[in-house]
């Protein structure tokens, strides 16, 4: 079959590559000049997400005005985006937790498969490196992570819990003063480059598997019609190319993997889904004291911040923007980014101070779309030639060669290798049930 994948972000790249292994001719659509230009490229490292990161559950944090929220929150949120929030919440319960994340978890397994996969074919290096230590300050904290933990038991993934001494000594780059409640280290847990590993994968694709790429083009909207699908483009800029006949590109079946983008091209189909765009921040900074810098990635698992060292600087990811929708596609205001930057900042200054130059951070944002319900949206959707695969959030790496694989399934009629529960806790439909 010919398959139009829109998005070049890694989500995108990785169902080009699912769907180039099981045979398709496959094309990427992507506005940007090149690929991993839009979330990917903020993305903090974190290869698979564990229980303690996915974005539900006990440590999400349901007031605006908790002190130790990652979350900044734009005064006056509408009744949608208040909405949102609250169907996040009640994902906070242990049972309710425990039952999403029971769901989520075949597809962290697949990306994982994926992933090792793709290494061992290409023999990648996209600066992997093992060692995730999670940090809880306080002790009602320690108490709102235990089912998580729980979970870490249940599916046997390996970790060790810490107390606070123990994170000291092993990661000499925290502090044991002042005292903390406890951490959880994950030692065979990676993390890595994504913006990198999205680009050798696109690499492989374009110059050695013939995979067309088509970038500096937007997609205007999508055609379905019972014979064929098709996309129209418009160059980034906003203007119409002058030859018609490469202003459609036409295809057996469409997969919209575009993040944010996604939204309105769905939506123009006519299919809206209740997810909401966030927009993250990240910041980049020289290391300040060669002594202080972390050797492990540190984790503030309530303020869900990532912390590590990349080569001679500290990259420091998380602080979610929560506003309403009308105003995601305007730069981030310059009180509510630096009340972003400054969570970043000072989750640095509680965790590794002395590591980073934060005054010469080179700061970043952009916009991930999250689902009310934690999990993507992996399936199809609305008509049997158009696919979807959107909704990951801030683990949009860990769980995208999973999703891919799933797509590339579908779109080829074999059956999923995960299981069915979990095939329909993705759906685009299960939102109307």
């Amino acid at each position: 079959m010919d398959v139009i994948v829109i998005g070049g972000g890694v989500v995108g790249v990785a169902t080009a590559y699912q769907l180039h292994s099981a045979g398709h001719r496959v094309c990427v659509i992507e506005r940007h000049a090149t690929v991993a230009q839009g979330a990917t490229y903020g993305h903090g490292g974190a290869i698979l997400p564990t229980p303690l990161d996915v974005w539900f559950g006990p440590t999400l944090t349901k007031s605006p005005r908790a002190p130790r929220s990652g979350v900044v929150y734009r005064p006056g949120l509408n009744s949608r985006t208040r909405r949102f929030m609250q169907r996040l919440a009640e994902l906070q319960p242990p049972d309710a937790f425990r039952n999403q994340y029971r769901r989520l978890r075949p597809l962290v397994d697949a990306s994982r498969e994926a992933v090792a996969a793709i290494e061992a074919s290409f023999n990648f290096e996209f600066e992997q490196r093992s060692g995730i230590l999670h940090v809880v300050r306080h002790a009602r904290e320690w108490e709102q992570v235990q089912s998580a933990l729980d979970l870490l038991r249940e599916f046997e993934v390996q970790h060790h819990v810490l107390t606070a001494a123990e994170c000291a000594q092993i990661e000499h780059s925290v502090p044991a003063d002042p005292a903390f409640a406890g951490g959880v280290l994950f030692e065979n847990e990676r993390l890595a480059n994504c913006p990198l590993f999205t680009k050798l994968v696109k690499q492989v694709l374009e110059e050695d598997r013939g995979v067309r790429f088509m970038f500096g083009r937007a997609v205007e909207s999508i055609r379905l019609d019972n014979d064929r699908a098709a996309v129209e483009l418009a160059l980034t800029d906003g203007t119409r190319s002058s030859a018609r006949e490469v202003d459609v590109v036409s295809a057996d079946a469409i997969v919209v993997a575009a993040g944010a983008g996604s939204l309105p091209l769905l939506a123009q189909a006519g299919l809206t889904l209740p997810l909401h765009a966030a927009r993250f921040f990240a910041l980049t900074a020289p290391i300040a004291y060669e002594e202080c810098a972390p050797h492990l990635a540190v984790v503030d698992t309530v303020r869900r911040i990532t912390m590590t060292r990349a080569n001679q600087r500290v990259r420091v990811a998380g602080a979610a923007l929560v506003q309403p929708e009308r105003e995601i596609a305007k730069p981030a205001t310059e009180p509510l980014a630096k009340a972003a930057t400054a969570v970043l900042a000072q989750a640095t200054h509680d965790w590794i101070p002395g590591a980073a130059k934060i005054s010469a951070a080179h700061a970043w944002d952009g916009v991930q779309v999250l689902s009310p319900d934690g999990l993507p949206v992996v399936g199809q959707a609305l008509h049997p030639r158009l696919f979807v695969n959107v909704g990951h959030g801030p683990a949009g790496w860990g769980l995208a060669c999973g999703s891919a694989k799933v797509i590339a399934e579908i779109v080829s009629g074999a059956t999923p290798s995960v299981p069915p529960d979990t095939l329909a806790a993705l759906r685009a439909d299960r939102f109307t049930d």
